[in-house]
Order: C-alpha cells, then structure tokens, then sequence
C-alpha cells in the first residue's frame, strides 16, 4: 500500500516562496510518476506538476510554469514543489499523488491527504 505524507502548506503574503514535500512510504519498484494536483475553494482538482520517477521527466500546468519547480529524491522517497512568487489564485489544497497502474481518471493515481495553503493580497 502506497502512503503519502505531504507537509510544507502555509498562509504567505503573494509573492512569498514555499517549499512542499511528501514521503512516499511503500512505494513499488515499479513507481513512474509523481507529484502535485490542487483543489482551489469552489473548484475541480487539477494537475499542477509531476516528474518521472526514473527519467526526471517533468510536466507543468500552464499555472504553475516558471514559477513552480517539481523534483524528486529517489534515496529519501520523496518529492517537493518549490512555490515561488506566490498569487492569491494559488490559495488551494495541494495533493501528493502516485501513479496506480490499472485505474481510471484520479483513480490512476494514489492520494495524499493534503496540505493547504494560503495567499493573501
């Protein structure tokens, strides 16, 4: 069973910096993709970064490119998401996710219980 542990979320000013992290407890050796989705209040969940746990490949939303930095750390399980510049249109829950091979939309993926963060004006 795959756990993620995600901690990092905060109430910043816009234009402040955060760092979220999440460790990966039983990850499979067969691990492809990680990363973050968010849910914004009133909001659908939606992808904002993910990395290839082997190639490093990465993959950003239009939102969260040249200000967001996906990695990952293969001998500590974990990923981050380096938040720079933050906007009050940030303000969301932010999701640690694991690909799940065999489901379907979020189901394809294994989530963690979130963290929030906040961006004031």
């Amino acid at each position: 069973q795959v756990l993620l542990t995600e901690s990092g979320g905060g109430s910043v000013q816009a234009g402040d910096s955060l760092r979220l992290s999440c460790i990966i407890s039983g990850r499979p050796a067969t691990t492809h993709i990680v990363g973050w989705f968010r849910r914004a209040p009133g909001k659908e969940r939606e992808h904002v970064a993910t990395i290839s746990w082997t190639g490093g490949r990465l993959y950003y939303s239009d939102s969260a490119k040249g200000r967001f930095a996906v990695s990952r750390d293969k001998f500590a399980n974990s990923v981050y998401l380096q938040m720079d510049d933050l906007k009050p249109e940030d303000t969301a829950i932010y999701y640690c996710v694991h690909d799940r091979p065999g489901g379907d939309g979020e189901d394809s993926y294994y989530w963690g219980q979130g963290t929030t963060v906040t961006v004031s004006s």
